[in-house]
């Protein structure tokens, strides 16, 4: 089955600057049963620039193992180096991912012909389904909608995760017969609206019930109900992308109890103003006490 729905790119528990694995499981036993419908570990969201490669193989393993197959584990597996996406790709496998999230060559800044030849040689590398990622504000390059079917034509490509903020090349991807996956929690509904499977979220690690209440409705063409939970999830997002992504999301969920709000470096946490901004949204939706 293609991913879809509302699918958590779950955010990275630290303690004594190791992966907290215990916080993690509570963390994900609580989005499982809240309704979230996929689980991303090792994405941006999860930190994982900060990663060792054992670390990364290792959260891999243990969230496939704690899952339990309750729902697909899409694992973040990508690089600028194409050596290096190849065997992350590879380990997720050999860990028992369901899918691999491998995002565009960030930084080396490939023109079309290399994301092509990049993601190929990914291809080549692994069976698990590949959702490629194309995020244009953090790695300078965006994919081109035609490059997205050249690449989805080796076969094996369940989606794009879309972060590229633009409806236009959104419809072209799938009207090329590409799937969507929103990669931006406020372009949810429109992205939905126009033939999308879902999201790979932010916001669904604090808001998980909300993400899957507009991922529902927006599958099921209820546009009412699709706006008003369009409405929440647009506003939570405001704040969750008010600082750099994770540093509002990991304070949400901290806030929440399932996580120690501890960082990596580069990252440190949010200015007090904004922690405070983020959580009176979230007492506003009941979302906390």
């Amino acid at each position: 089955m293609p991913f879809a729905g509302s699918i958590v790119a779950i955010v990275t528990p630290f303690r004594d600057d190791q992966v907290d694995f215990a916080a993690l499981k509570k963390h994900i036993d609580w989005l499982i049963a809240e309704g979230t419908q996929g689980i991303v570990p090792c994405g941006t969201t999860g930190e994982s620039a900060t990663f060792s490669h054992e670390e990364q193989h290792r959260v891999i393993a243990e969230v496939v193992q704690h899952v339990r197959g309750r729902v697909p584990v899409i694992a973040g597996a990508g690089s600028n180096s194409t050596r290096e996406a190849v065997s992350l790709a590879q380990a997720a496998e050999r860990a028992g991912a369901d899918g691999i999230l491998t995002i565009t060559p960030y930084y080396n800044k490939p023109n079309q012909e290399g994301m092509y030849q990049h993601f190929a040689a990914v291809r080549s590398a692994t069976k698990l389904p590949m959702v490629l990622y194309n995020v244009p504000g953090r790695t300078g390059v965006n994919l081109l909608p035609e490059t997205a079917a050249r690449v989805a034509a080796l076969g094996g490509i369940d989606s794009i995760k879309d972060a590229a903020a633009n409806l236009d090349q959104t419809w072209e991807q799938l009207r090329l017969g590409v799937g969507v996956l929103s990669g931006d929690d406020a372009m949810t509904f429109p992205m939905m609206a126009l033939g999308a499977r879902g999201v790979i979220s932010v916001v669904a690690n604090f808001a998980p019930r909300a993400v899957r209440q507009l991922c529902d409705a927006s599958a099921a063409a209820d546009h009412a109900a699709a706006r008003r939970w369009h409405g929440v999830v647009t506003e939570l997002a405001k704040h969750a992308f008010a600082d750099v992504n994770p540093i509002p999301a990991k304070s949400a969920v901290a806030a929440l109890g399932f996580c120690q709000e501890v960082y990596r470096l580069p990252l440190v946490g949010p200015q007090p103003a904004r922690r405070e901004a983020m959580l009176a949204c979230m007492r506003k939706h009941g979302l906390l006490a």
